[in-house]
């Protein structure tokens, strides 16, 4: 994306706002600012008469997708997970769509994003144990008709070997012809003829199979530091429901954790160990699910290149930062895998 274009995305047109005062009965906006955090969405805090709030513009989730998702927050905060209810409308939907895009409102919630290795090991424990009643209460509410029916049966894909290197050959192709040749081309390039290397030589140790193991059920899908809000040493908010989904249980414990304790390129597996031991000391996860998470996840890490398809098909570069970080990572980990699994496995 352009400055031009970064600039304009982040105001919102004088007649939409006018319009979502009056949809939402704010009274007026004293003051608003674009909130920087956000990687998919695009956030703005308001300063009202009536309060703060948070102003969300939806952008990568269908709308009738994320009313359903929204619709389950009320029965969240009911069981005690720190959720932000969104505000309803006067047209009675938490929804509103104004000049061609959708928009949701919150209430403003107290507390700051904390990276998961600046939070102490007793903090990480409880973290580990809200997304075990989160998916816990999930479950509560597709029970109760809240979502819907999980399905008997689960699968997920497993890329084969050439299928990425293929990927990778088109994207090598993109950034040496659509590329402006600067710092960020002559890395992906680099990037790109290394992960070839990887996959020739770890092929024989994807998983196997496309049944995940261990049970599954509804998830939040991106459950990390940019959508958790902590104050006093508590979790005060769960954020971000986009992506809420059906999946195993498995798989989100392992990606929370890859997300939130992989940083600068190593894994800290003291917290990770933690982490997983808060989730199942309220729901106990096998450790075989859990290193079967740990490997998928790894695998498509290995054979997956959504930030440069982000950079290059789309021309959006809002997520360069996190290739290189997840890059470095990802040879990490291909280097230790045996110990990183320990770690997920509760064997470290």
């Amino acid at each position: 994306m352009t400055n031009a274009h970064v600039a304009s995305r982040h105001r919102i047109p004088s007649d939409d706002l006018a319009e979502l005062i009056k949809e939402f009965d704010l009274g007026d906006v004293v003051d608003w600012r674009h909130l920087a955090d956000g990687l998919m969405n695009v956030n703005w805090q308001l300063d009202t008469p009536r309060g703060t709030f948070v102003l969300k513009r939806v952008t990568d989730v269908p709308l009738d997708r994320l009313r359903r998702n929204l619709a389950v927050l009320p029965a969240l905060a009911e069981a005690g997970i720190p959720v932000i209810v969104p505000v309803v409308g006067s047209s009675g939907g938490v929804v509103v769509e104004v000049g061609g895009s959708g928009y949701c409102l919150f209430p403003w919630a107290r507390g700051a994003h904390v990276r998961g290795v600046d939070l102490p090991l007793a903090q990480v424990r409880r973290l580990g144990a809200v997304l075990a009643k989160l998916h816990l209460t999930l479950g509560h509410a597709a029970e109760a008709g809240v979502l819907s029916a999980v399905p008997v049966s689960l699968t997920a894909d497993v890329a084969t070997p050439e299928r990425a290197a293929e990927k990778a050959d088109r994207l090598t192709s993109a950034a040496r012809s659509h590329g402006s040749g600067d710092a960020f081309d002559a890395a992906a390039l680099d990037a790109l003829a290394k992960r070839r290397v990887l996959l020739a030589e770890y092929a024989a140790l994807r998983p196997e199979g496309d049944v995940p193991a261990g049970p599954y059920g509804w998830t939040h899908g991106d459950f990390q530091y940019r959508n958790l809000l902590w104050a006093d040493g508590e979790l005060t908010a769960v954020l971000d429901w986009d992506r809420l989904g059906v999946r195993p249980y498995a798989e989100e414990v392992v990606r929370t954790a890859q997300v939130q304790f992989g940083v600068e390129g190593v894994f800290d597996l003291e917290r990770v160990a933690a982490f997983v031991s808060g989730y199942r000391s309220v729901v106990p996860l096998e450790p075989a699910a859990l290193l079967d998470g740990a490997r998928r996840l790894w695998w498509k890490r290995m054979t997956d290149f959504w930030q440069l398809e982000f950079h290059y098909d789309r021309g959006d570069h809002s997520c360069d930062d996190l290739f290189i970080a997840d890059e470095a990572l990802l040879h990490w980990w291909t280097e230790r895998l045996d110990e990183v699994e320990r770690a997920f496995g509760g064997a470290l």
